[in-house]
């Protein structure tokens, strides 16, 4: 099957909302500060291998979901919080970046949800949604070497592993120095460079 490439026309945004077996993800609401904070934006070992620090007092986390809401209302990238379905109590965020012709995703859980596939959950929807959208033409993520949790997720939505990015990432908290990374993509099959009568 052949795909011919179309600009993002950001007027085309993902849903608003996104329900699977056990979750409800939604956008962020600055009332989401408190759980966040406590949940998981303080904690030293969620944010070991996330390119920002851990929350040292509430107003960063405020201003952090300001951000959030006013990038969705932009387009330029879109978040949601990760709640259970009929109960209130919020487990993580996951969000997409959409340039183009590709999209990125990344995605955070609080430890003590961590090894319930949450994150899977979560995430193999939007992946889903975006491989669906006919001018998305690849799905990719990147997660530190060291974590081998998240490129387990990454494989279980349906990624593969291209390679090894050197010294790609900064993870203050685990290093000083930039880290490799493990890039994963999830693509559309169709005409390459190999095949390009330009070449």
């Amino acid at each position: 099957m052949e795909y011919r490439a179309v600009p993002w026309d950001n007027r085309m945004k993902p849903p608003e909302r996104i329900e699977t077996e056990r979750l409800q993800i939604r956008p962020p609401y600055l009332s989401d500060a408190q759980p966040i904070y406590h949940g998981y934006a303080r904690d030293e070992e969620v944010t070991r291998y996330l390119a920002w620090r851990p929350h040292q007092d509430l107003r960063e986390t405020e201003s952090f979901l300001a951000g959030c809401v006013a990038a969705r209302e932009q387009g330029e990238r879109f978040p949601w919080v990760i709640t259970f379905k009929g109960g209130s109590e919020l487990v993580g965020m996951v969000e997409i970046r959409i340039n183009d012709f590709k999209a990125d995703v990344g995605y955070v859980i609080a430890r003590r949800w961590w090894g319930h596939g949450l994150a899977t959950e979560a995430l193999r929807p939007i992946v889903g949604w975006a491989m669906a959208q006919p001018n998305i033409y690849r799905v990719w993520a990147v997660c530190d070497v060291a974590n081998a949790a998240s490129a387990r997720v990454l494989e279980k939505v349906g990624m593969e592993r291209e390679g090894v990015l050197r010294r790609n990432m900064l993870h203050p908290n685990a290093s000083a120095e930039p880290r490799d990374s493990y890039c994963y993509a999830a693509v559309k099959e169709g005409d390459t460079s190999e095949n390009d009568p330009r070449s």
